[in-house]
């Protein structure tokens, strides 16, 4: 299957419409001419770096060094981490291709450096987990631990929920791709923790509190999807798609159309084409009701793929032949990724039997792959390429670029592409005669096939796992609360005891020879405690209706506070009155003393 998916690594993050798109850099243009500090000139020169990465490679590119610049000249040592941690970020964006990616370590690590000769101890927490991401994205699995374990250790000592947040889901994401499943649930669902309970304060407490769910989600989501769950995975991707409500940042409109394409990615996982070709559709017709052409891309990617997907390579031809398609390749080759649309014509072409035609393509995309392109794509490159081979009958070909896929993916432990590719080798040697060497590979395509059959049981089970992880969270959680709600049930009753005590105290000393002026105090104490635990439980009990939204909580305080406020001032002056009237209640007391004597 891999052989026939076109990878497309684009991420689209400044999130503007085609024609506000050069509004926006005017905009940003004109804030960066009216500057008047490093820190202000740095702010604007960081946005519009990332916005031309989406426009422009080679605008992106002196803004970025500007950035730099600006910061290095100020001698401001935190400028100066914020110009080559934005740098290193930027360069993720195409992470696709090696040099952008071996530029985005160097970013960080200069970034790094800084820090730690200065000991800035919050963005070296920060810096280590981006390195750990990068590494992932080579990917170098140790090398992301290792800064996952060094960037953990120093934010548990930090006072910084959005950093531990963050430490925890870098965790999450190295032990997934270490297919340590469990270690990976259980870092998110911490993460998830972490976020739900920021106390969130005023509108922008709401939405950063949204932000960080939000990301939580959609890694959970993710999880889910790598263990094949993906009615569990959709689940957390519409719950991401929901806090985009909360959010207030401009570019949500635009999230909200790359979510839509995302979520059309795990119904096509789930094997549901008709819903995955409507959320794809539904993505394009959302980028075009926002007058915003590049971000059709990811969906017209997203139609190409599901038609190979589905074996369907005459309408993926077709596709590719049609205004969206031309669309599609217009914007790669923009962006000097013409070698991608031609890997995409040579895939087509070979699945349609076209075979002179493939190879044509094939050739002019090679160059890229092979001396640009990362790992993971240069291992879907020469999957289908020996494909190509297979299929043109040129064994020795085939088998040269099978054992590079075979070899690569044992590398990154890769197990799938080791069984495809044992397959493959098995067939084509069979077919050129070499019947030792086929069975040599027949042999280990079982073997491959035995041991993922093996991972087929052991993903059961961690869905199996992942699910019981969470219900014991959840008990865990709910014997939190039930814990709680008895200690504060304790506290209920023990207070409720104390003001029935005071109020005994209080009879007590109406009944003896105790100044008017000592009955008054505990009185005025007692009455208050009694209408204040009034209060008290009315308002824990309103939460539910009034949602915790001030002008409703307010509004029933006055009412309460109209109801209660004359009654607690007649009933006070009525029983304090009545106890300092020193007549049937001290005779009571001098009675009951006497009592007590004779029985002595």
């Amino acid at each position: 299957m891999l052989s026939r998916i076109i990878t497309i690594l684009l991420l689209f993050v400044s999130l503007q419409t085609n024609g506000q798109m050069a509004l926006a850099i005017d905009s940003i243009k004109a804030g960066l001419a009216e500057t008047k500090t490093p820190q202000e000139r740095a702010t604007m020169l960081d946005i519009l770096a990332r916005t031309y990465m989406n426009v422009n490679l080679e605008e992106a590119e002196k803004y970025g060094q500007e950035l730099i610049s600006v910061a290095e000249e100020s001698r401001d040592r935190k400028l100066m981490v914020f110009a080559y941690q934005s740098n290193g970020l930027r360069c993720t964006y195409f992470s696709g291709q090696q040099e952008y990616s071996k530029r985005s370590i160097d970013y960080y690590q200069k970034g790094l450096d800084i820090a730690r000769d200065n000991k800035m101890d919050t963005a070296i927490g920060g810096l280590l987990l981006r390195m750990a991401d990068a590494e992932l994205l080579i990917p170098d699995k140790e090398k992301a631990l290792s800064y996952a374990n060094e960037g953990f250790s120093l934010i548990s000592t930090l006072n910084h929920d959005s950093l531990r947040m963050e430490a925890h889901i870098t965790y999450g994401t190295v032990y997934l791709a270490r297919k340590e499943k469990i270690m990976a649930l259980r870092h998110y669902l911490n993460a998830m923790r972490i976020a739900d309970e920021v106390k969130a304060k005023g509108k922008e407490g709401e939405a950063r509190k949204a932000e960080m769910q939000r990301k939580c989600y959609m890694n959970l989501s993710n999880f889910y999807s790598n263990i094949e769950a993906y009615d569990r995975a959709l689940d957390y991707a519409a719950m991401g798609y929901a806090t985009l409500d909360k959010l207030t940042s401009r570019n949500v409109p635009y999230q909200r159309i790359v979510d839509i394409n995302n979520m059309g990615g795990l119904f096509a996982a789930k094997k549901n084409t008709a819903l995955a070709m409507s959320h794809f559709r539904r993505s394009i017709e959302m980028a075009d009701s926002l007058d915003f052409s590049n971000l059709k891309i990811p969906g017209y990617a997203s139609l190409l793929n599901q038609y190979l997907r589905n074996d369907q390579p005459a309408e993926a031809l077709k596709f590719m032949l049609s205004d969206e398609g031309k669309d599609l390749s217009r914007f790669l080759r923009e962006f000097g990724l013409t070698s991608i649309v031609d890997q995409a014509f040579a895939v087509i072409y070979t699945n349609t039997g076209q075979i002179d035609s493939a190879g044509y393509y094939f050739e002019r995309a090679r160059p890229y792959f092979v001396n640009s392109s990362s790992t993971g794509n240069q291992i879907n490159f020469y999957s289908q390429l020996a494909d190509y081979y297979k299929k043109k009958g040129d064994n020795k070909n085939a088998i040269e670029y099978f054992l590079k896929v075979k070899n690569m993916s044992e590398a990154i432990g890769e197990l799938e592409l080791m069984r495809l590719a044992a397959q493959h080798l098995d067939t084509v040697y069979r077919r050129s005669g070499n019947f030792e060497q086929a069975m040599y590979y027949n042999g280990l395509y079982h073997q491959y096939k035995d041991s993922l059959d093996r991972l087929g049981r052991e993903k059961e089970l961690a869905q199996v796992e992942a699910n019981d992880e969470q219900q014991r969270l959840i008990r865990l959680e709910n014997e939190r609360l039930e814990a709680k709600r008895k200690r504060y049930n304790i506290q209920y009753l023990a207070i409720t005891i104390g003001i029935a005590g005071i109020f005994v105290l209080m009879v007590m000393m109406g009944m003896f020879k105790v100044s008017a002026t000592t009955i008054k105090l505990v009185g005025f104490f007692a009455f208050l405690m009694v209408f204040e635990f009034i209060f008290l439980i009315f308002k824990k009990n309103i939460a539910s209706i009034t949602n915790g939204e001030p002008w409703k909580d307010l509004l029933f305080m006055i009412a309460l506070a109209a109801l209660l406020l004359p009654l607690h001032h007649w009933l006070e002056h009525k029983v304090i009155h009545y106890l300092t009237s020193h007549n049937r209640l001290t005779a009571t007391g001098e009675g009951l003393l006497a009592r007590i004597k004779r029985k002595k």
